[in-house]
Protein backbone atom coordinates (compact mmCIF):
# COMPACT_ATOMS: atom_id res chain seq x y z
CA UNK A 1 0.00 0.00 0.00
CA UNK A 2 2.82 2.43 1.11
CA UNK A 3 4.74 1.55 -1.93
CA UNK A 4 1.85 2.25 -4.32
CA UNK A 5 1.59 5.81 -2.24
CA UNK A 6 5.24 6.65 -2.98
CA UNK A 7 4.89 5.21 -6.70
CA UNK A 8 1.36 7.46 -7.57
CA UNK A 9 3.33 10.66 -5.58
CA UNK A 10 6.30 10.34 -7.38
CA UNK A 11 4.30 10.06 -11.01
CA UNK A 12 2.51 13.64 -10.19
CA UNK A 13 5.77 14.87 -9.42
CA UNK A 14 6.93 14.17 -12.76
CA UNK A 15 3.31 15.39 -14.66
CA UNK A 16 3.90 18.50 -12.88
CA UNK A 17 7.73 18.83 -13.62
CA UNK A 18 6.87 17.79 -17.33
CA UNK A 19 4.56 20.44 -17.81
CA UNK A 20 5.93 23.52 -15.31
CA UNK A 21 6.43 26.92 -17.52
CA UNK A 22 9.80 28.45 -17.25
CA UNK A 23 8.81 32.34 -15.78
CA UNK A 24 10.81 35.01 -14.68
CA UNK A 25 10.70 37.53 -11.41
CA UNK A 26 8.74 40.45 -12.09
CA UNK A 27 11.24 43.27 -10.93
CA UNK A 28 14.59 41.75 -12.02
CA UNK A 29 13.40 39.81 -14.95
CA UNK A 30 15.75 37.04 -14.19
CA UNK A 31 14.42 33.15 -14.62
CA UNK A 32 12.88 31.98 -11.57
CA UNK A 33 15.46 29.35 -10.90
CA UNK A 34 11.93 26.78 -9.12
CA UNK A 35 10.67 25.73 -12.05
CA UNK A 36 7.89 23.88 -10.15
CA UNK A 37 6.58 27.51 -9.19
CA UNK A 38 4.24 27.76 -12.36
CA UNK A 39 2.27 25.91 -15.04
CA UNK A 40 0.79 27.33 -17.99
CA UNK A 41 -1.13 25.46 -20.60
CA UNK A 42 0.74 24.39 -23.51
CA UNK A 43 3.72 26.72 -22.38
CA UNK A 44 7.21 24.80 -21.47
CA UNK A 45 9.80 27.29 -22.72
CA UNK A 46 8.97 30.49 -23.36
CA UNK A 47 7.76 32.49 -25.91
CA UNK A 48 4.52 30.89 -24.32
CA UNK A 49 2.08 30.65 -27.89
CA UNK A 50 -1.47 32.09 -26.48
CA UNK A 51 -3.79 31.36 -29.22
CA UNK A 52 -7.03 33.46 -29.64
CA UNK A 53 -10.55 31.92 -28.96
CA UNK A 54 -8.92 30.02 -26.64
CA UNK A 55 -8.32 29.93 -22.48
CA UNK A 56 -5.39 29.75 -21.22
CA UNK A 57 -4.81 27.87 -17.33
CA UNK A 58 -2.70 29.27 -14.77
CA UNK A 59 -1.39 27.32 -11.60
CA UNK A 60 0.78 28.55 -9.35
CA UNK A 61 2.34 27.87 -6.01
CA UNK A 62 3.44 30.25 -3.86
CA UNK A 63 4.36 31.09 -0.22
CA UNK A 64 3.31 34.27 1.26
CA UNK A 65 5.89 35.66 3.39
CA UNK A 66 3.41 37.71 5.84
CA UNK A 67 -0.22 37.03 6.61
CA UNK A 68 -2.83 38.42 3.67
CA UNK A 69 -6.21 38.86 4.08
CA UNK A 70 -7.70 39.23 0.65
CA UNK A 71 -6.16 39.25 -2.95
CA UNK A 72 -6.43 40.29 -6.23
CA UNK A 73 -5.26 39.82 -9.90
CA UNK A 74 -3.19 41.98 -11.32
CA UNK A 75 -2.57 40.85 -15.48
CA UNK A 76 -1.62 43.19 -17.97
CA UNK A 77 0.08 42.62 -21.57
CA UNK A 78 3.53 44.83 -21.92
CA UNK A 79 3.09 45.79 -25.70
CA UNK A 80 5.72 48.07 -27.02
CA UNK A 81 6.66 49.41 -23.51
CA UNK A 82 2.86 49.93 -22.80
CA UNK A 83 0.95 47.92 -19.89
CA UNK A 84 -2.43 46.87 -21.39
CA UNK A 85 -4.79 45.31 -18.69
CA UNK A 86 -6.31 41.54 -19.60
CA UNK A 87 -9.84 42.57 -19.65
CA UNK A 88 -11.99 40.01 -17.59
CA UNK A 89 -9.04 38.85 -15.54
CA UNK A 90 -7.50 42.20 -14.00
CA UNK A 91 -8.95 43.31 -10.76
CA UNK A 92 -10.50 40.57 -9.78
CA UNK A 93 -11.28 38.60 -6.60
CA UNK A 94 -8.22 35.89 -6.18
CA UNK A 95 -9.42 34.55 -3.02
CA UNK A 96 -12.00 31.86 -4.67
CA UNK A 97 -8.91 30.96 -6.55
CA UNK A 98 -6.55 29.69 -4.03
CA UNK A 99 -6.28 26.31 -2.67
CA UNK A 100 -4.13 24.55 -0.48
CA UNK A 101 -0.94 23.07 -1.92
CA UNK A 102 -0.76 19.97 0.46
CA UNK A 103 -4.10 18.56 -0.16
CA UNK A 104 -5.93 20.94 -2.97
CA UNK A 105 -8.73 22.06 -0.56
CA UNK A 106 -10.12 25.54 -1.05
CA UNK A 107 -8.05 27.54 0.58
CA UNK A 108 -10.31 31.48 0.82
CA UNK A 109 -9.00 34.25 2.57
CA UNK A 110 -7.05 35.18 4.44
CA UNK A 111 -4.14 33.23 3.56
CA UNK A 112 -1.19 32.41 6.20
CA UNK A 113 2.23 33.55 6.16
CA UNK A 114 5.05 30.64 5.44
CA UNK A 115 1.53 28.20 4.25
CA UNK A 116 2.28 27.01 0.69
CA UNK A 117 -0.85 27.83 -1.60
CA UNK A 118 -1.72 26.95 -5.10
CA UNK A 119 -3.51 29.95 -7.64
CA UNK A 120 -5.21 28.53 -10.06
CA UNK A 121 -7.05 30.67 -12.71
CA UNK A 122 -7.78 30.65 -16.50
CA UNK A 123 -8.37 33.66 -18.95
CA UNK A 124 -9.80 34.03 -22.38
CA UNK A 125 -7.64 35.23 -25.47
CA UNK A 126 -10.29 37.16 -27.18
CA UNK A 127 -10.65 37.44 -30.89
CA UNK A 128 -9.76 41.37 -30.65
CA UNK A 129 -6.48 40.56 -28.72
CA UNK A 130 -3.52 42.66 -31.56
CA UNK A 131 -1.94 39.57 -32.93
CA UNK A 132 1.94 40.39 -31.27
CA UNK A 133 4.78 39.55 -29.15
CA UNK A 134 4.31 40.65 -25.49
CA UNK A 135 5.08 39.97 -22.25
CA UNK A 136 2.37 39.01 -20.01
CA UNK A 137 2.98 40.21 -15.93
CA UNK A 138 0.79 38.33 -13.58
CA UNK A 139 0.65 39.36 -9.73
CA UNK A 140 -1.74 38.77 -6.98
CA UNK A 141 -1.67 41.59 -5.00
CA UNK A 142 -3.72 42.80 -1.56
CA UNK A 143 -5.82 45.97 -1.75
CA UNK A 144 -3.03 48.30 -1.37
CA UNK A 145 -1.00 46.84 -3.97
CA UNK A 146 1.38 45.23 -2.07
CA UNK A 147 2.67 42.54 -4.19
CA UNK A 148 2.12 39.10 -2.77
CA UNK A 149 3.18 36.61 -5.72
CA UNK A 150 4.16 38.06 -8.93
CA UNK A 151 5.60 36.40 -12.12
CA UNK A 152 6.09 37.80 -16.51
CA UNK A 153 6.42 35.78 -19.27
CA UNK A 154 7.23 36.11 -22.75
CA UNK A 155 4.67 35.52 -25.18
CA UNK A 156 3.18 35.84 -28.21
CA UNK A 157 -0.88 35.98 -29.02
CA UNK A 158 -0.82 33.70 -32.50
CA UNK A 159 -4.55 33.30 -34.67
Amino acid sequence: MTKAIVTLAVCALLVALASATRVNECKSGKAIEDTTKVQITNCETPPCKLKKRTKVQIVQRFTPNRDVQSVKTAVYATILGVPLPFVGVDGTDACGKVFNAADGSPAPCPLKKGVEYLYKNEFPILPVYPTVQLVVHWALEEPDKKVVTCFEVPSRITV
